[in-house]
């Protein structure tokens, strides 16, 4: 269980989120902030249970879609965004335009909810007991909270504009040495994805 939460945590990416909500918490006061983003959290939160209740289901009855195909296409997006977040670092985030109330539902779709976080839940599924999976995801939605409202404080108890700027780029730098783990994970999935299509079509 543990395992499944640092991995659910590195995908979910709060240095990330963190620096591509910066623009956000400049623009809402302090009570806004924490509202939208706990709806955003909230959220999120339902969608990655619905996953985990349902597993693969979902793609299989419903959308008829095989999921070692999803997992190969959410490999190719994680590649993709690591890359992104490697090479561009925070300049790849735009700020995000909208009112209030939708402002919840574009945090979490696709900046919390993406491929790479419904495939680790659907394998949370598939490897843990619903009590322990449950448990996973109230656990990473709480720790991925109280990291970006910690972050926010951190930064706003710093009075100096250079030590800002040096908690930015530090911040940055997290960023990008987080793609390299992105990266590794969306790279396996790929793998793992066309290695068990490749043995079921040897079952037929």
């Amino acid at each position: 269980m543990i395992a499944a939460i640092f991995s659910f945590l590195v995908m979910l990416n709060p240095f990330a989120l963190f620096l591509y909500l910066k623009p956000v918490m400049h623009d809402l006061s302090d009570a806004d902030f924490r509202a939208v983003f706990l709806k955003a959290s909230l959220i999120s939160f339902f969608i990655f249970l619905v996953f985990l209740l349902f597993g693969d289901v979902v793609f299989e009855k419903v959308f008829r879609i095989n999921f070692e195909s999803f997992r190969i296409f959410g490999g190719i997006v994680l590649f993709s965004l690591a890359y992104i977040f490697i090479v561009q670092g925070k300049k790849a985030f735009i700020q995000i335009k909208g009112d209030l109330h939708d402002l919840a539902s574009e945090i979490a779709l696709p900046f919390m909810v993406g491929a790479g976080t419904i495939s680790l839940t659907i394998l949370m599924s598939e490897q843990l007991v619903l009590w322990q999976g449950v448990l996973s995801l109230v656990l990473i939605m709480l720790i991925n909270y109280l990291s970006i409202m910690g972050m926010k404080q951190m930064r706003r108890g710093m009075r100096s504009k250079r030590v800002q700027t040096a908690f930015d780029k530090n911040m940055e730098l997290l960023l990008r040495i987080n793609g390299f783990f992105v990266g590794a994970i969306g790279i396996d999935m790929v793998v793992t994805g066309i290695s068990n299509l490749v043995m079921a079509a040897q079952k037929v």
